[in-house]
């Protein structure tokens, strides 16, 4: 029933005159692409002669709830993603007739763990940063107990004595997802007793290096990585959790922790030497294409070589833009419009 009305929605809306359609490109999704979003949507809306696209920062996980939902006018076009999309998620856009979705790779972004410039400086492993925040961490038998640690120095005395306090995205924030993937997870796999788990019940695993602490250690703090921003020049103490262009934005004021050893720069999350990366991600949605004023431009001003090349206006504003080759592919299945398949999805 869903896809008939989801169909019949596009057919009224393709039948109807042209002024009757929505003429302005809409975008939801992550609050780390929001930034490189907004800029091609500005650079659009000056030199294409149609409206400016209206993008909104609604998250990752929520970003995919509004453009799974329906297909028609008052559903987004686009939604900007931290993350590939998830398999449920995909599944959830086919049961409500969102059938044919064009994914765009459009770079890099590292996860920068930051503090106050006024702050000492401070480097973390991987492991320390799963003490730090895991709501169960293994005692010295291996049992996990729920996390005693208060301070740094509680971790390892050559930390500062300091209270633990981090702040960072909600569980509905494509951040949130891929720093737990990129960080909690292999921090808690340093453990040999969570190694062990891992082997023995992955189920039990991922559930200690998905749960944070509830304790004010961790702050969930939104989607507004300015808010994180802020509160870390207020609290020198504290840290916060966001993509590396905010911290690019905010260098006057901000720094970042150096992860085992290593600082996110553009050229770290290039090379693969700075290893809490991931890809970021737009989705389009094809049905729109030919009802919807201006989506095929906007995209192609999206993969252009003056947005998305190495020297272009978005690695100006902090992406860690994709390879030549890499590139090559994207503009090649946007041109051809290709969409996902189930077997594309993990």
């Amino acid at each position: 029933m869903k896809r008939i009305l989801a169909a019949a929605s596009l057919l009224a809306l393709a039948a109807s005159p042209a002024f009757a359609a929505r003429d302005q490109i809409r975008i939801v999704g992550s609050s780390t692409v929001y930034p490189f979003t907004t800029t091609v949507a500005e650079q659009f809306g000056k030199t294409s002669g149609m409206k400016t696209p209206v993008v909104e920062s609604t998250g990752t996980g929520g970003g995919f709830k509004l453009f799974c939902a329906s297909v028609g006018e008052d559903s987004p076009d686009f939604t900007n993603a931290s993350r590939a999309i998830k398999k449920g998620e995909f599944e959830d856009c086919a049961k409500n007739g969102v059938t044919d979705i064009v994914e765009i790779k459009i770079g890099f972004d590292g996860l920068s763990l930051a503090q106050s410039k006024a702050a000492p400086d401070l480097g973390l492993s991987k492991q320390q940063v799963f003490m730090a925040l895991a709501a169960q961490v293994p005692d010295k038998d291996g049992k996990l107990v729920p996390n005693p640690y208060k301070t740094w120095s509680d971790i390892d005395p050559s930390l500062p004595n300091v209270k633990i306090e981090v702040l960072g995205p909600p569980p509905t924030s494509g951040t949130r997802d891929s720093f737990a993937e990129l960080v909690m997870e292999k921090g808690a796999e340093k453990f040999e007793s969570l190694a062990e788990l891992k082997k023995s019940d992955a189920k039990a695993f991922e559930k200690v290096w998905k749960s944070m602490r509830e304790d004010g250690a961790f702050i969930e703090a939104g989607e507004n990585d300015n808010l994180i921003v802020q509160k870390l020049q207020a609290n020198p103490n504290a840290l916060g959790i966001f993509g590396f262009s905010f911290l690019e934005e905010n260098a006057a004021t901000i720094k970042d922790v150096a992860v085992d050893g290593v600082k996110a720069t553009y050229e770290t999350i290039a090379d693969g030497s700075y290893k809490v990366a991931r890809p970021l991600f737009v989705y389009m949605k094809k049905q729109h294409v030919d009802v919807i004023p201006g989506m095929k431009e906007f995209v192609a001003e999206f993969v252009s070589e003056k947005a998305l090349g190495e020297e272009g206006y978005l690695a100006e504003k902090g992406l860690v833009t994709l390879p030549g080759d890499q590139l090559e592919k994207v503009k090649a299945t946007v041109e051809g419009m290709v969409v996902l398949t189930a077997a594309d999805v993990k």
